[in-house]
This record gives structure tokens, C-alpha cells and sequence, in this order.
């Protein structure tokens, strides 16, 4: 089934041309550096394409291959081009592409390249592997199908991508195929210290205040099992910080000696929350988001509520409660 589903991919990519490139809303790591690579796969093989996001590009991914071509959505433009072949990215579902369906044509065909457990298979064609850390994982490997030997501008692609949805190769998917893989890409010419430090040590100041207004909010169930934070919009405005200054803050709850599930629920805007979930492995957060209509892997998961904030942590929590209680 994977071998086939690699042999459709490759046909779907070498058979067309003029190609749109999206990943997930309010994207991380994994979702820049696998649009980046499909793109420096597209380029290579002389396509014409375009990388778009409903939401900015990280700033502390600006250093990617041509991250800076990829295509912020501004509130009202309409697209002057609308695309038949687009390849979707680190996407668990349909939803999660967000606005970028405004460039889509009525008679689009997708290709879905994914690793979520959760993920459906809502396109033509589907390149889907459950158990890949990164969906720049898969990545690597369809490169491979294609015979082009990696340069260093790819492979700081891909190695982003493995290193920061593995958490610094630290969390439970990394697997020896991830850190062979990881090795192949600094024979390739990953910056591998230079790419860790960036990403994973240094912080903003925006990030740390938000740390520090997160903690001082910190909660936990009776039995403390559960922990959980939050923020809110005059947090972001008040501290300046950006969404992306909020990556991590759910580890705190999660990392606490005792704690099987840390939260962080976010106000976004004046209408949702978006809730994350991290697991230390007795709840499947990905069946919990699920219920409320989101999505993610076994232990790291997130959804989003369209209820005021004091409402979304009731709910959640006690989900979460009856889920520890079950298990």
C-alpha cells in the first residue's frame, strides 16, 4: 500500500505542472519546512508553482529556502490565479487549510501528504504514513523515489522539520529510521547545531512573558493528573507577543511529575479557543480533540471551540477527566 501510494504521488507530480503548495493554518515547523520542500522538489524538476498560507511564516523560519516566497493571505484579496493541482502538507484534515481554498479550482485535484493519525485521505491522491514523525520525513523519502541527491537547502528543510515535531529527537517518535535519516541529512549539509539552537533554545521576549503570564494561571485537577494554562487576547496585545511565541507553552502542565495531560487553551480573537493537548501516554489526545471536532497524534493533539474561554476549559477538562477515569 505505501509502495503504491509513493508510485501515485510520483506520477501525480511528474504528470502536471502549475502547482499550489499549502500547509496547515497558523503553521509550525513541520508545515514550513515541508512546503519549502515540495517546493525545492517542484523547482528541481522545472515545475511552475506557488507556496501560500492562510497565516505568516514564523520568523524564526525566515532562514528556509525561499520562505519568503510563500504567499501570506490578506483579508479580501481574491486570487488572480485558481489552481487545479494542489499538494496539501502536514494537513490532518481538509479544514486545516484554511482560506487557502479561495485559490483552489472548482475542479481541483489534491494530493495529501500527511503523517496525523487522524487525517481521512480527503485527496485524490494520498500519501499518508501513521507512524512517520514528520511529514518532512515522508518528504525525504519521496525525494528519494525521484533519484535527486539532497543539497543543503533542502536538507535544512527536512531537518527542521524532523527536529522540531520530535521535540529535539527527544519525544516518543523517534525512531531509529528518524535518526538515520537525521545523519544522511548532515552528510547533506544540515546545520545541525546551528538549526537546534535557533529553534530550540533561544526565545524571544515575547515568549517569555508569555511564559511568565501562562504560569502565574497555572491550574490543576483534584488529583492532579491534570494541569492546564491559558491565555488570552489582551495577553498578546499587552506583551506584544506573536501566536508563535505561544509554541510550547503547553509542555509546562505536560512536563510536571504527575501530570497524564497538559492543556493550554488561547482566545482567538473574540469568538474561539483554540485548545492544545499533550499527552504522556494513558490518553489518546487525538480521540479527545476529536470530539470536539479537532484533530492531531496519539499524544500531542489540538481543536478548536467557538464558546467563551470559562465554558472550553470546563468541557475540556473534564473530557480529559473522563478519559483518565475510562483508561
Amino acid at each position: 500500500m505505501w509502495n503504491q501510494s509513493l508510485q501515485d504521488t510520483v506520477s501525480y507530480i511528474r504528470e502536471r505542472d502549475d502547482f499550489l503548495v499549502v500547509s496547515h493554518v497558523q503553521p509550525d515547523g513541520d508545515a514550513i519546512s515541508s512546503t519549502v520542500a515540495v517546493g525545492w522538489l517542484l523547482d528541481k524538476l522545472g515545475k511552475s508553482f506557488v507556496m501560500i498560507n492562510e497565516g505568516p511564516v514564523p520568523s524564526r523560519l525566515h532562514f528556509l529556502w525561499r520562505s519568503s516566497d510563500i504567499v501570506t493571505l490578506a483579508e479580501g484579496v481574491e486570487p488572480e490565479t485558481k489552481y487545479r493541482n494542489v499538494i496539501c502538507v502536514d494537513c490532518a484534515d481538509y479544514s486545516r487549510v484554511g482560506k487557502t481554498t479561495a485559490w483552489f479550482a472548482d475542479d481541483a485535484e489534491l494530493l495529501n501528504i500527511d503523517h496525523h493519525p487522524t487525517n481521512d485521505g480527503f485527496g485524490l491522491v494520498n500519501l499518508l504514513k501513521f507512524d512517520a514523525a514528520a511529514t518532512a520525513e515522508i518528504l525525504y523519502e519521496l525525494i528519494g523515489h525521484f533519484g535527486i541527491s539532497l543539497d543543503e537547502d533542502v536538507a535544512n528543510a527536512i531537518y527542521t522539520g524532523i527536529l522540531t515535531d520530535t521535540g529535539g529527537f527527544r519525544y516518543s517518535n523517534t525512531s531509529p529510521f528518524v535518526m538515520a535519516i537525521a545523519s544522511r541529512l548532515l552528510e547533506a549539509g544540515a546545520k545541525g547545531q546551528e538549526l537546534a539552537e535557533n529553534l530550540l533554545e533561544r526565545m524571544s521576549l515575547g515568549q517569555m512573558l508569555m511564559i511568565q503570564r501562562g504560569l502565574a494561571r497555572l491550574s490543576f485537577s483534584e488529583d492532579k493528573r491534570i494541569g492546564w494554562l491559558w491565555v488570552t487576547n489582551e495577553d498578546l496585545e499587552e506583551t506584544g507577543a506573536s501566536n508563535e511565541d505561544l509554541e510550547g507553552l503547553v509542555n509546562y502542565p505536560r512536563n510536571i511529575e504527575g501530570v497524564e495531560v497538559g492543556i493550554l487553551f488561547k482566545e482567538n480573537g473574540t469568538k474561539s479557543v483554540k485548545v492544545s493537548l499533550r499527552s504522556a501516554g494513558t490518553v489518546n489526545v487525538a480521540a479527545l480533540a476529536q470530539q470536539f471536532g479537532g484533530g492531531g497524534h496519539v499524544r500531542a493533539a489540538g481543536c478548536r471551540l467557538t464558546e467563551p474561554l470559562p465554558a472550553v476549559i470546563e468541557q475540556v477538562v473534564e473530557a480529559v477527566r473522563k478519559a483518565l477515569d475510562a483508561g
